[in-house]
């Protein structure tokens, strides 16, 4: 699989990284419903086999839970791979999620994931969210501090509009940046991704399907049965009135797929792949099966009529960013 630089590190990373969010299980405020750890560390290792080379969680997804299986997954796999993961998102003993970005809080919150990941350093350690926004410069100044201690080798942003990732920026260089960014989710096409593109920070894309929406498996019975606990019941884009405009999207994508023997998740990625500003997209798997229905986005490109297809379509059901 081909492989990028991150942004200004020597992480050489291929084009599709392992999404562990919904690894980490239902019984939180953001989980997928239940989750087999047997099939998520199955999964990961069915990718790694696959030839994808990173793994991307965080401390919060199952709170704690989703580090603990990728350790598992990875133990003793002999291919090499990168473990990147994030903080601020912390919770209490009721498992309520509080956004912390103080100094102390990251310092703690590092060693808990270490500890997790038995791992002596992470390759990449990110911040999940710019919250409190006071306090960003504390919280980047923490983690640039925690890689100058060799914790961990790079550090990067996640879901930063551009004055944050500015005033991170003066305090210490950026690796990369992680942002939503689907066909439904376009907002940092006009003015994020270009400022990366111009300031070599890498970015990789989360949710390029859309939360499993435009994966070519979503149909109107599955949302409607999706698990009590599984966060999609309160996306907007599993409800109506957009619920019936993207399974047309998905539709879509499944003819243009099927013409290369390729899926919908695949042409989903592909498009997202297409922006010269993506280094990599995470694409997110809860069983092995799913690896062979996305790992052929790395080698696909749309050609510019499919893609002038997709961005009609678009335009006529007025998407929203």
């Amino acid at each position: 699989m081909e492989k990028r630089t991150l942004g200004n590190s020597d992480l050489l990373i291929t084009r599709l990284g392992i999404g562990a969010w919904a690894m980490g299980g239902g019984g939180w405020a953001f989980g997928w419903g239940p989750q087999d750890d047997a099939e998520s560390i199955e999964a990961i290792r069915t990718g790694i086999s696959a030839g994808m080379n990173w793994i991307d969680t965080a401390a919060v997804y199952g709170l704690g839970h989703s580090e603990e299986v990728v350790a598992k997954a990875v133990d003793g796999v002999s291919d090499p791979v990168y473990v990147f993961t994030k903080c601020e998102r912390r919770w209490n003993e009721k498992g309520e999620i509080q956004k912390i970005l103080k100094a102390a809080s990251i310092k703690e919150e590092c060693e808990n994931s270490l500890r997790r990941l038995k791992r002596e350093v992470i390759d990449l350690y990110q911040i999940h969210w710019p919250e409190p926004d006071e306090d960003v410069e504390e919280g980047w100044g923490a983690v640039a501090e925690l890689q100058r201690e060799g914790k961990v080798r790079w550090i990067g942003v996640s879901n930063f509009n551009v004055d944050q990732l500015m005033r991170a920026q003066a305090i210490a260089p950026i690796t990369s940046l992680q942002p939503p960014y689907s066909m439904l989710v376009r907002g940092v096409e006009k003015e994020i991704l270009p400022f990366c593109l111009g300031n070599n920070i890498g970015v990789i894309s989360y949710s390029p399907m859309r939360n499993g929406m435009l994966s070519g498996s979503m149909t109107r019975d599955r949302v409607e049965n999706l698990a009590a606990d599984d966060w999609r019941r309160r996306n907007p884009d599993f409800q109506e009135p957009a619920l019936t405009r993207n399974l047309e999207l998905a539709d879509l994508l499944k003819h243009i797929a099927a013409k290369h023997g390729r899926t919908a998740g695949e042409a989903a990625i592909a498009w997202v792949l297409r922006n010269p500003a993506v280094t990599a997209a995470i694409v997110g798997v809860r069983r092995a099966d799913q690896v062979a229905g996305v790992i052929g986005a790395a080698q696909w490109t749309l050609t510019g009529p499919e893609a002038s297809e997709i961005e009609d379509f678009l335009n006529s059901k007025a998407v929203m960013a």
